[in-house]
């Protein structure tokens, strides 16, 4: 079997004093952890199954936004009472959902308007990954694992709903205060808007005007309708929001008969195959009525999607823009950072099993003042993805065609908008280290150590040997990132620039922690710092003693570093996301997203968070102290 993290603690990394705090840690029972260390002195709570929000002694949450909410006065809220009698049938349904807050809340970021004000108010942008079909149209079954014919038949009798769900996809920019004693949205506010899977966003950098990036809609390569599939996300330096289009695989269908014709290049087949596209009926069906999903009438419209979108919150006339420079893969996560050179630097996981690590490097320098000054540092740089040696060292190889190396004509690569466009092909060519879900990359705020949560890989062998995934013939036994077998609890790793340098090429790295019975959490997915640079983890997954996901602090502070302490319990079959703090750390933002997942309309799950017989929707919830202090003391 491979080495277990407790292994790997005691040989290459226990020279860290705080991982032998964490190892030790380990073993101590919940109560134990109780303290000032780093700031965190909150009673942990224990891991339950209950279906509501919990929280320690002393902290208070507001549910202060729901799908469905209404963002326009002129919008009616949703009635999810009438959901079970298929009050989303209609095509009314569809122009509502335009403006109400999207499904399947994810990233949040937070941009604060009244700097220095007590009474805070900012502005939420939030990812709406995907809408779970199950919970929103009775006599749907769940999306994956039914039959093609139900879907299409489901699809074909309401042909509406397929406007509602992408109506329901994007991100959702809501303005919020704190006033009264709770925070709050502004149903009336002029910033709110939605961005969704048909919003005209804007093409730009090297794959701009490509030609695959051209379809009958835009013969030039230069606008496409929508972002969906939007999971992790950043901030820049000048106030802009950063979307991660993730699992955009699953919204298209009927490869098997693009394959069959003979006059499609080479290169969209295998780009297409490398993220596993559907060979009939999309999951969604939204093929069925809207032919850009059907790869056979619109081959190229898939290439549009998997990228990092930009949003200006504070500009609503502009539009969104589709950073071409960063890649398309499965992204989950768009950290920026300000490298000591003054370039801009963004880590990227892309989140499947066996996939890579990215870095982008700007190739100026980050101006201070207005966005504006700034707007080509996202298309000018370079694209790099993580190798992970096993003696701790790495390096950044640059994903550039034709500089010598394997990016080139023979392999496939004919320019360097098709390596970007089939980033996840170049970095098989460079050799890059396949990981267990690269997910959430944050940059803790006062040492500039970079920390990556890899979710979990259960496809992952114990001992060296080739299988298939993704189209591949790969090994997929063990590394010494990822070092443990069949993966069900992931991990998180800790990894530290030469010199401190986040626009350099080599690096070092450790595991810092490993989920499992021992640490009491697992499957880590979004992750955050607070003001003391404590970690906060957010989980998505089964947890290994069988409670609900929720939110954990791990101590990087304080004399308890390695202690790991659970703050927070969600309801039935959520998944919790977003963790991102005000600028005062009074307040923590989280998203509860798909509560009750495992259920339908007519057989619910889960009721939160409105109670009573009604159905689940995903909200975002605001935690704090009732007396108003720091979040986690």
């Amino acid at each position: 079997m491979s080495r277990y993290f407790g292994d790997l603690v005691e040989t290459r990394l226990s020279r860290r004093s705080f991982l032998q705090s964490a190892a030790a840690g380990a073993a101590l029972p919940w109560a134990a952890l109780a303290g000032t260390a780093g700031g965190l002195g909150f009673t942990p709570i224990r891991g339950s199954k209950a279906d509501r929000v919990i929280l320690p002694r002393d902290y208070v949450h507001d549910v202060l936004i729901r799908w469905g909410d209404s963002l326009r006065p002129d919008v009616p809220h949703l009635d999810t009472t009438q959901l079970v009698a298929g009050s989303l049938f209609t095509p009314q349904a569809a122009l509502a959902q335009q403006g109400q807050f999207g499904t399947n809340c994810d990233a949040i970021q937070f941009f604060q308007l009244n700097e220095g004000a007590r009474s805070l108010n900012g502005l939420l942008c939030v990812n709406n990954e995907y809408a779970t079909d199950v919970l929103m149209y009775p006599g749907r079954k769940p999306v994956f694992g039914t039959h093609p014919d139900h879907v299409r038949e489901h699809v074909q009798s309401h042909p509406s709903i397929v406007a509602t769900s992408q109506a329901a996809h994007g991100i959702s920019v809501v303005e919020v205060v704190f006033e009264g004693g709770r925070w709050r949205y502004r149903r009336d506010s002029a910033w709110n808007r939605r961005i969704t899977a048909t919003t005209p966003c804007e093409i730009r950098g090297p794959a701009r005007g490509a030609a695959w990036m051209r379809t009958r809609a835009d013969p030039e390569g230069v606008r496409v309708l929508g972002t969906f599939g939007n999971c992790a996300g950043g901030r820049t330096p000048w106030g802009t929001y950063l979307s991660a289009e993730e699992n955009i695989q699953d919204y298209f269908g009927n490869f098997q008969a693009l394959r069959a014709r003979r006059d499609v290049d080479g290169f969209a087949l295998r780009s297409h195959q490398r993220w596993r596209m559907w060979d009939k009926l999309s999951p969604y069906g939204w093929d069925v009525v809207d032919a850009r999903f059907d790869a056979l009438a619109e081959p190229n419209e898939a290439f549009r999607f998997g990228w990092i979108v930009e949003v200006d919150p504070r500009d609503p006339a502009r539009a969104p823009r589709k950073r071409t420079a960063l890649g398309r893969f499965a992204h989950e996560a768009a950290t920026p950072v300000v490298a000591p050179g003054g370039q801009l630097a963004v880590y990227m996981g892309d989140d499947d099993r066996f996939e890579y690590v990215y870095k982008y490097v700007s190739r100026d320098r980050v101006a201070s003042g207005a966005s504006a000054a700034n707007d080509a540092l996202l298309d000018e740089g370079t694209l790099y993805v993580a190798r992970f040696n096993a003696d701790g060292s790495g390096e950044w190889l640059p994903l550039v065609h034709d500089t010598g190396g394997p990016l080139n004509a023979a392999a496939g690569f004919r320019n360097q908008a098709e390596v970007l466009i089939n980033a996840r092909a170049a970095g098989d060519a460079l050799g890059a280290t396949m990981m267990d879900r690269p997910e959430d990359i944050e940059v803790h705020p006062h040492n500039g150590r970079v920390y990556i949560a890899c979710t979990r890989n259960e496809l992952r062998k114990d001992a060296a040997g080739a299988g298939s995934y993704g189209n591949r013939n790969i090994d997929l036994g063990p590394n010494a990132a990822n070092p443990r077998g069949k993966n069900l609890w992931g991990h998180i790793i800790e990894l530290r620039e030469e010199g401190d340098d986040h626009a350099g090429r080599r690096f070092r790295w450790e595991v810092l922690v490993s989920g499992g019975r021992d640490r009491g959490f697992g499957s880590p997915d979004n992750i955050g710092f607070d003001a003391r640079g404590n970690l906060w983890i957010v989980t998505d997954g089964e947890q290994p003693h069988g409670g609900n996901n929720g939110c954990y602090v791990f101590d990087l502070a304080g004399g308890e570093r390695g202690a790991l302490r659970q703050f927070m319990s969600g309801p039935v079959g959520a998944e919790i996301c977003g963790c991102e703090f005000t600028p005062d750390n009074r307040t923590l933002f989280l998203s509860v997203q798909h509560p009750g997942e495992t259920g339908t309309l007519g057989r619910p799950t889960s009721h939160w968070p409105d109670g009573g017989r009604l159905p689940p929707r995903a909200s975002v919830i605001a935690v704090r102290r009732a007396d108003g202090d720091i979040v986690g003391s």
